[in-house]
């Protein structure tokens, strides 16, 4: 479950304006799960019990997710593809999620399309360049349209098979936050594997600080952004790739034809309120490539988008102009909702 995005997080001061160390006390955690490192921090007024039911929470949504555990709700929807399975609330509202953003980005996210990016190797780490032939074999059974969800009853066509990595780890920070807040938590922090969610404002009252990390030289920061109650996950061509004869090949494929989106983005980042929204969102206007994917922005008014181009440029929607700060040498276009 994959789609780390690099971001540099710099967390800043964690003193509680207005509250003694008596009332609110600030705890982290780091852990291993989803295939990735995670670490989380939360000011509350027990931040270890709050951590730990968000590890526990964890432990329970990759068991779920897991395209790997014979156990987990997706594989016994693999293992069984042409029948009706029950599954868990929490598959039954991510699978539901990926439906409607298939549908919103014409099949941009396709969460059927796990079997072809097994046959580039980035499941397995065996890479190699499949033989166009083996690709055309493999999209006929690409197509989340062909999915039926009916409550917590899910049903895919035989030789079908689906993964939620593309919005597994967004769904958990937004799950996180949610045990947070039940602590009475208002400042938290939560990085999963790159997937950064805020919760209010640090500690001193100022917004969180995010780093974005440069896709043309993936140790350097392109820029950050200044947010507060947000997620900003980024999906880029620098997270997972390899090399053949020259040629890059990474892991964001286009459903279209099966092969990594090579559409005009270098990476995506989306700022929003929901996790499951951003983490969706990076890998679908990702694939879109920068005109549909300002259009598909322009179509919506709950999500910002940093996005940078083939060519070095950043285009930034105008309502992140104002906390995003450029430390590149790459022109930064604004992007607005009518053309001016």
């Amino acid at each position: 479950m994959r789609k780390a995005a690099a971001l540099c997080i710099f967390l800043l001061c964690l003193a509680a304006p207005g509250c003694t160390r008596d009332e609110v006390s600030t705890s982290s955690q780091d852990l291993f799960a989803m295939d990735t490192f995670m670490d989380m921090t939360v000011t509350c007024a027990d931040p270890e019990a709050a951590l730990s039911q968000a590890a526990d929470r964890i432990g329970a949504l990759e068991a779920a997710f897991s395209v790997t555990d014979p156990d987990s709700d997706i594989s016994r929807i693999n293992d069984n593809a042409g029948t009706a399975v029950t599954v868990g609330e929490d598959t039954a509202a991510v699978i539901a999620a990926a439906l409607q953003y298939g549908q919103e980005s014409g099949g941009a996210l396709d969460i059927t399309v796990n079997p072809v990016l097994r046959e580039w190797g980035f499941t397995t780490g065996t890479y190699k360049v499949p033989e166009p032939e083996r690709i055309s074999q493999l999209l006929e059974n690409v197509d989340y349209r062909r999915i039926t969800l009916s409550g917590d009853t899910v049903q895919i066509p035989e030789q079908m098979r689906m993964d939620l990595g593309a919005l597994a780890k967004g769904y958990t920070g937004d799950r996180i936050l949610e045990i947070f807040r039940s602590h009475g938590a208002q400042s938290a922090l939560v990085n999963l594997g790159g997937n950064v969610q805020t919760l209010g404002t640090k500690p001193d009252g100022s917004p969180w600080t995010v780093g974005i990390c440069d896709p043309f030289d993936p140790a350097a920061t392109l820029g950050f952004v200044r947010v507060q109650d947000c997620a900003v996950i980024t999906s880029g061509n620098y997270e997972r790739y390899f090399e053949e004869d020259g040629q890059r090949y990474w892991h964001i494929l286009d459903p279209a034809d099966g092969c990594p989106a090579d559409n005009g983005f270098v990476s995506v980042t989306i700022i929003g309120e929901s996790g499951l929204m951003c983490d969706a969102l990076s890998t679908a206007l990702f694939v879109e490539g920068p005109e549909q994917g300002c259009e598909h922005w322009r179509s919506r008014d709950d999500f910002e988008m940093i996005g940078v181009t083939d060519d070095g440029r950043i285009l930034v929607t105008e309502g992140a102009a104002d906390i995003f700060v450029n430390e590149s040498t790459m022109p930064v276009e604004v992007v607005y909702r009518e053309d001016s």
